[in-house]
């Protein structure tokens, strides 16, 4: 095979810059893939991925480095087998570990010329960044939400660090802490809105709200892992068909659609039992427990009836009239027809306003509103292949200035930007921004 990289475009210090140089890539994911693709075929030799997730059949339509048959597989090492068909002369190293395991100390970091991340989490993003600092290293730090990304030079002495500013709230996350080990009250609405989705609307692969098998959490062994990811259909109690045809199979019955989801759901949880060794393990609800409830329902705060929290049995019987409500409307329109969520719909709301309570509860955090998981849910961000593709190529670009030499004209550039594109063009505006042209090349300072 022919190796496939820019030829002719770049200065010949430069390209034998590539050639040796040592980097390291954060992130083998939406971004990741992407960036393993560019530096192979810009001419980067010497790489080292590290990554620990697995693949997941949701990551299948965005990063492309992955097939079908790698469903419960490192995404590092398959990410480093695919790139190699591109360029079987490259030296790709990949871990499939946490970034933040000790091992991958301050002297690890000193091994690289540069860092590049390409990470979907704020904790291993701060590591990584002192990490950098203390290595004195340079960091090119990105990251995406829907149609907005941004990539960051970092130097030590150079530029400020990537905790020197107070971050906005995340509006992305992993689909193992939606679907198995949710912290916060966001992370119930996420998983709520998607049950939504699954139950009512259009079924997206990327919004599966059944426990995931395939969490890294619950081995540090791929081959362990695999097996997770590829168990048989009858795990436990419960049956790995779709949410939607389940829930169809049962009339969209309030109570079975309760039991299965706040309770076999999490009992199926609780026998991943390395998820809980450091975390309180939540509590599965019993549909029959709570309508034993005759006392008055307790209510939290005052003013307006959305500004109030209802308990437990309340968010119960809201569930039950949101589901009901939504079947009725699902059957008006006929066979085949979804539901779109939209926040200013009543009944949508109710439903996402119950069910995130009650998961919240199960998983010990303190209930909130139907106003604030209004505000909440109303501004969580998809992820779009297109911006990641785009900002991997700005990520190479940032790295061959550094490697240019010109360090400090990329540090005074974060390249932020808002894609209002239309598809076609934005699918041409990322193809030559990753794979690189020619006349842009010659004509800049590489």
């Amino acid at each position: 095979m022919v190796p496939l990289q820019l030829v002719g475009s770049l200065r010949k210090e430069l390209a034998d810059s590539l050639s040796t140089c040592r980097v390291l890539v954060v992130g083998a994911g939406g971004i990741g893939c992407e960036l393993l693709k560019n530096v192979v075929l810009t001419g980067f030799k010497n790489i080292e991925v590290i990554d620990l997730d697995v693949i997941d059949v949701s990551n299948l339509n965005r990063q492309f480095l992955f097939q079908k048959k790698h469903v419960g597989k490192s995404k590092a090492q398959v990410a480093k087998e695919s790139v190699l068909q591109f360029c079987p002369t490259a030296n790709i190293t990949a871990y499939h570990d946490s970034i933040m395991n000790p091992d991958y100390n301050v002297e690890f970091f000193r091994n690289f010329m540069l860092v590049m991340n390409a990470l979907d989490n704020r904790a291993a993003r701060n590591h990584v960044n002192r990490m950098c600092l203390a290595a004195d290293i340079p960091l090119i730090e990105s990251g995406t939400a829907g149609y907005l990304g941004q990539v960051t030079v970092i130097k030590k002495g150079l530029t400020e660090c990537y905790e020197c500013q107070p971050k906005p709230t995340q509006k992305t996350f992993p689909g193992c802490t939606i679907r198995n080990t949710p912290s916060e009250p966001i992370h119930c609405i996420v998983w709520a809105k998607y049950l939504f989705n699954q139950l009512f609307g259009e079924e997206d692969a990327d919004q599966e709200v059944s426990p995931d098998t395939a969490d890294p959490e619950l081995s540090w062994n791929p081959a362990d892992t695999e097996a997770r990811a590829t168990a048989s259909d009858q795990d436990g109690d419960i049956k790995r068909v779709s949410t939607k045809d389940w829930a169809r199979s049962t009339g969209y019955d309030p109570v079975k659609l309760f039991n299965k989801l706040f309770k076999d759901d999490i009992r199926y949880l609780l026998t991943m039992d390395k998820l809980w060794k450091k975390r309180k393990a939540p509590l599965p609800l019993d549909w029959l427990e709570h309508q034993k409830l005759t006392c008055p329902q307790r209510v939290t705060g005052t003013g307006l009836k959305d500004q109030q929290v209802l308990g437990v049995a309340g968010y119960c019987q809201l569930f039950s009239r949101s589901v009901e409500t939504l079947r009725s409307m699902l059957a008006d329109k006929g066979d085949g027809a979804e539901l779109v969520w939209d926040k200013d719909d009543p009944p949508a709301m109710d439903f996402v306003t119950a069910a995130a309570n009650l998961r919240m509860y199960i998983f010990s955090m303190n209930m909130k509103s139907r106003f604030d998981i209004k505000s909440m849910a109303g501004n969580i961000i998809p992820a779009i292949a297109t911006t990641n593709a785009v900002i991997a190529g700005l990520i190479v670009l940032e790295a061959l200035k550094i490697l240019s030499g010109d360090v400090e004209n990329s540090c005074l550039l974060q390249t932020a930007f808002r894609l209002d594109l239309t598809a076609s063009v934005a699918k041409r505006f990322a193809m030559v921004l990753t794979v690189g042209s020619g006349n842009y090349f010659q004509n800049s300072s590489f």
